[in-house]
């Protein structure tokens, strides 16, 4: 790329320059690129789902299907009665009132994802790739806080302009993006209005952008944090930066001031390339509490699903399987059972996670789930999977390669908290509800 055919290459400025990109409804939108005509229309994409079943869980839903109740990681049974699948209708059904449901296609998503990220590279020096759809750009040294010509923007506004319609012409999806001094803000920046939003806060602008936020859109607060905080009566991220830093240190510990300091508009994080990560996971959470059987189950088995995968085609094996429950009105709970040796075994991984499942909630109320594996290596190795590892003769294993069940204590009061790098924070629209937890 050419770097004088892009707006905004004036001289550098002494703020960095973060873009958080993030795509909008990915799945769905990928959905859209192979089936034209499911554009406007909603689109409902399930995990562990078949098309013609009521099994599984919503993945991404258009926001044309949000309109009709249904939401990320809810059932497919829910959606289903909120939204009829139209090939299911009858004569006299009304086609506007049903959605057109697919089932999860990771290959053909990742396809998509590698062609946005390559413009993403092309445009950034640094780039981040946080997930499939989400990555973090540094490209102070592509562009600056200076007005452009005509006085009305900055020229970094006019680069994220151009990264958008660059993505929205080569590929055809859409991407909201944040621009900001700082990953933290700029993160909250591309949230703020999506779908195909582009929101700037210059260097100046990032306290009074962030006041009136609600606290627990403040990177790095989660569900425990924000209820604690509310309980001092810090509501919004003005508050918490109002706050007395020495208190918040004492009530949270370091974390304490480190929010404060976000909320304050610093975050001395830099953009740096992705590394190998120390565990996968993911997590749904319910729109209602529910106690019902299937329900966790069919979640748990989608998760389940979509971590081993993530860990396969990354090409990492693991040796630890756990699950996290959250219980109203933020009790977490976690749940862990460390194998032989590091495996590849998708199956296994469903099937420790739901025996976890199974000992201790398969009557217990729930408001979230999750699936983790870690202790992960990316060592190249001759055997994948638990039985060819059980054949190197490893043994001290019981027959399904277990080795002991690790019950962990209920977490620390922030331990429903998305760590600070990385990670959903509640959003106004996306895949925000499968978060990683760990």
């Amino acid at each position: 790329m050419a770097e004088e055919t892009l707006p905004g290459t004036a001289d550098d400025g002494p703020d960095s320059i973060v873009l958080h990109v993030d795509m909008d409804c990915f799945y769905a939108a990928c959905e859209r690129l192979r089936e034209p005509e499911l554009e406007g229309e909603p689109v409902v994409v399930g995990m562990g789902y078949e098309p013609g079943e009521g099994h599984g869980a919503v993945a991404t839903a258009s926001y044309e299907a949000r309109e009709f109740g249904v939401e990320s990681a809810q059932p497919i049974s829910t959606a289903l009665e909120r939204l009829p699948r139209i090939d299911d209708l009858g004569p006299d059904d009304d086609p506007a009132a049903a959605g057109h449901y697919r089932t999860v296609d990771l290959d053909f998503y990742k396809s998509v994802a590698a062609d946005v990220k390559a413009i993403l590279h092309d445009c950034a020096d640094v780039v981040r790739e946080v997930s499939i759809d989400e990555a973090y750009l540094d490209v102070t040294d592509r562009t600056a806080w200076d007005l452009a010509a005509s006085g009305d923007r900055t020229l970094a506004e006019g680069f994220a302009r151009y990264v958008k319609q660059r993505i929205a012409r080569e590929v055809g999806v859409a991407a909201s993006i944040g621009v900001a001094p700082n990953m933290s803000t700029a993160k909250i920046a591309s949230d703020f209005d999506k779908p195909d939003g582009l929101v700037v806060v210059r260097p100046g602008e990032v306290r009074s952008f962030l006041a009136p936020i609600p606290v627990e859109e403040v990177h790095g607060v989660g569900p425990v944090t924000a209820r604690k905080l509310g309980s001092l009566g810090i509501e919004t991220a003005g508050d918490l930066a109002e706050a007395d830093a020495s208190a918040l240190e004492a009530e949270f510990g370091s974390r304490g001031r480190e929010l404060h300091e976000r909320a304050r508009g610093y975050d001395d994080r830099t953009v740096t390339p992705t590394g190998r990560p120390k565990s996968l996971s993911r997590e749904s959470a319910f729109t209602e509490p529910t106690d019902d059987v299937e329900d966790k189950r069919e979640v748990v088995r989608a998760l389940a699903a979509d971590v081993a995968d993530r860990a396969r085609s990354r090409g990492a094996m693991y040796r630890t399987i756990g699950i996290k429950v959250v219980v109203p009105p933020f009790d977490i709970n976690t749940r862990a059972t460390s194998l032989s040796g590091p495996v590849d075994d998708p199956e296994l991984v469903e099937s420790v996670a739901l025996d976890l499942l199974d000992a201790e909630f398969a009557e217990t109320t729930v408001r979230k789930l999750g699936v983790r594996v870690s202790k992960l290596s990316f060592a190249d190795a001759d055997q994948s999977s638990l039985d060819g590892w059980e054949s190197a003769g490893s043994g001290g294993a019981d027959g399904d390669g277990r080795v002991s069940d690790e019950t962990e204590a209920s977490a620390a009061a922030d331990g429903d908290d998305e760590p600070p790098a990385g990670r959903e924070a509640p959003s106004r629209g996306g895949q925000s509800s499968l978060v990683e937890f760990d």
